[in-house]
């Protein structure tokens, strides 16, 4: 593995190989490095993971996530659907969890455009109808963009 200057290092009870290989599922441009009793090493769309098989000490928490730029709605509920089932599950705004308690965020890139070019009120209203979502609709987002 060639090693980039920041590698995140995700703990895992004893499903780190499992785990890997359900994120190399979900994106196209990855593969599993290299894998030991103790240590999977994986590549997400260009990122390096080292998923470390560590015991119970440690669970995953809000505090940590893995923030996902989408290019439209279909992209969206393809990685929400796969991330929140089998024991995954939704929060607000675009958050949510896979099933190894993992935190995600699933944001269109609409969302970041609004954010840079909107004047006060707009994001305000585009902010006030993310906060009644759990997974974004970017549709729903638009419309209280524009709402004057």
């Amino acid at each position: 593995m060639e090693f980039q200057k920041i590698t995140p290092y995700l703990w895992y009870d004893s499903q780190a190989l499992e785990a890997a290989e359900f994120y190399c599922s979900i994106f196209k441009n990855s593969e599993i490095i290299s894998t030991s009793e103790k240590a999977t090493e994986f590549n997400l769309e260009g990122i390096n993971f080292v998923a470390f098989n560590g015991g119970p000490y440690f669970e995953f928490n809000e505090s940590f996530s893995l923030f996902i730029s989408c290019e439209n709605q279909e992209e969206i509920d393809h990685l929400w659907n796969i991330l929140t089932k089998n024991g995954g599950s939704e929060s607000r705004c675009g958050w949510c969890k896979d099933k190894f308690g993992l935190s995600w965020q699933i944001v269109p890139q609409r969302f970041l455009e609004m954010m840079k070019t909107g004047s006060e009120k707009q994001i305000k209203n585009m902010f006030d109808k993310l906060m009644t979502m759990n997974k974004i609709v970017i549709e729903d987002l638009e419309k209280a963009f524009s709402k004057l």
